[in-house]
């Protein structure tokens, strides 16, 4: 028998054999639960019902709450490098470090609101991405597709 026959045969056999059980995917990481993640958690639910008090005023933003929003992007861009880090390479890894990048954004747009409407959308947008940013960190991990 020829090399390229035995070749074809092996092949076929090989294909023909029952598949060996797929390997077993990791559970995803729960990171909710870990200390930084938390107080992400935490800090970003204060934040969302600080900012529905400057809904229909025209007070200038603290200087206290621009403070706690940069720490916040601050945590949710570290929160990004530690899921860098180990190698979790996931949805939530990519929007932490979006809503570490737009915070400083919706902020500037909540301070520079000139009139009421745009004061109040201002207010809207930062609370859905603060809201965002509790919800991403606590929804339960969902497994690779």
């Amino acid at each position: 028998m020829s090399c390229s026959a035995a070749a074809m045969i092996s092949a076929l056999w090989l294909a023909a054999a029952p598949a060996g059980a797929a390997p077993a995917a990791s559970p995803p990481a729960v990171v909710s639960a870990e200390p930084l993640f938390a107080d992400i958690v935490r800090r970003a639910g204060a934040l969302k019902a600080e900012v529905e008090a400057f809904k229909g005023t025209a007070d200038p933003i603290p200087a206290a709450f621009k403070a706690k929003v940069g720490e916040l992007a601050d945590l949710d861009m570290q929160g990004h490098r530690s899921l860098a880090e180990r190698g979790l390479d996931g949805d939530l890894k990519c929007i932490l470090r979006g809503i570490a990048e737009d915070l400083p954004l919706k902020l500037k747009a909540l301070d520079e609101a000139k009139t009421p409407q745009d004061r109040d959308s201002a207010v809207a947008d930062m609370g859905y991405l603060l809201n965002d940013n509790v919800e991403v960190i606590t929804a339960p991990p969902q497994a690779p597709v």
